[in-house]
């Protein structure tokens, strides 16, 4: 039986081949519906890639990724791909994106994989085994005082006419942190709390294939993850609050000041 890990790394490589290929080389853009949700021909060609690879592989194992329609029942295995995450930044030249690939046992993530291919940075977990980036283990900042906090954060799609759209949150963090940044990749703004250059992230409205890599390695980092309020997290919830966990209540107080139930 092959490695879900080591299969998850040669697939975020080969992702990230393309991409560093098809920026030089030039791609199209599109819309979905939202118009400011792009998706290009290096996200779909990206997808078919890994895809095509699990199924040579792990030919019994589901699939979901965010370019296709997808059923999250059942518990069997199951592979969750963003080929491209930061899809927007991408389109720009911006150079923050990365391919997420995490795989599923059951219903709990088993192995994840972070890969930035313009920064040559690789994030790994498995479930037990710690976590790390480019071999070497990696972990959370000691950083306990909110004032002394570098954050992250993002915004939905549908930021103009979604009234739970995160500018509440982001604006009283603005006045509780040292300093809040939106740079548009959750996967790896969950890496970078893994490695410490982050303290804390929060996000609404997300994807399991946006969460499911980058909390594995959050949490085999030290970390810790759970809904806004606290509560217990799921890929599947779209949203979580993410921190070095020494700065994970004084977080959950700056939310609940402008929570909202979703």
């Amino acid at each position: 039986m092959a490695d879900p890990l080591q299969a998850a790394v040669e697939m975020a490589l080969e992702s990230g081949r393309i991409q560093k290929e098809s920026l030089s080389r030039g791609f199209s853009v599109h819309h979905k519906r939202e118009e400011i949700n792009l998706v290009t021909d290096v996200d779909i060609a990206c997808q078919e890639k890994i895809i095509a690879m699990v199924r040579e592989r792990f030919p019994g194992d589901d699939i979901i990724a965010e370019e296709q329609a997808n059923t999250y029942e059942g518990d069997s295995n199951r592979w969750i791909i963003d080929p491209v995450d930061g899809t927007t930044n991408y389109a720009h030249g911006y150079p923050f994106f990365c391919t997420s690939i995490a795989y599923e046992v059951k219903g709990r993530v088993a192995a994840g994989v972070v890969y930035n291919p313009i920064m040559n940075e690789l994030f790994f977990a498995a479930s037990g085994k710690g976590a790390y980036l480019n071999g070497d283990r990696i972990g959370v900042s000691g950083v306990s005082n909110l004032k002394r906090s570098l954050l992250s954060t993002g915004f939905p799609y549908d930021i103009a006419t979604n009234p739970n759209n995160n500018v509440d949150h982001f604006v009283n963090f603005l006045f509780e942190a040292q300093a809040v940044r939106r740079d548009g990749s959750a996967a790896l703004n969950l890496s970078y709390v893994a490695c410490g250059r982050f303290d804390g992230f929060w996000e609404l409205h997300l994807n399991p294939w946006d969460l499911a890599a980058g909390a594995l390695i959050l949490e085999e980092a030290g970390g810790r993850i759970t809904n806004l309020t606290g509560g217990p997290f799921d890929i599947y919830r779209g949203e979580c609050l993410a921190s070095n966990g020494l700065v994970h209540e004084t977080m959950e107080g700056v939310i609940k000041k402008g929570y909202r139930t979703p």
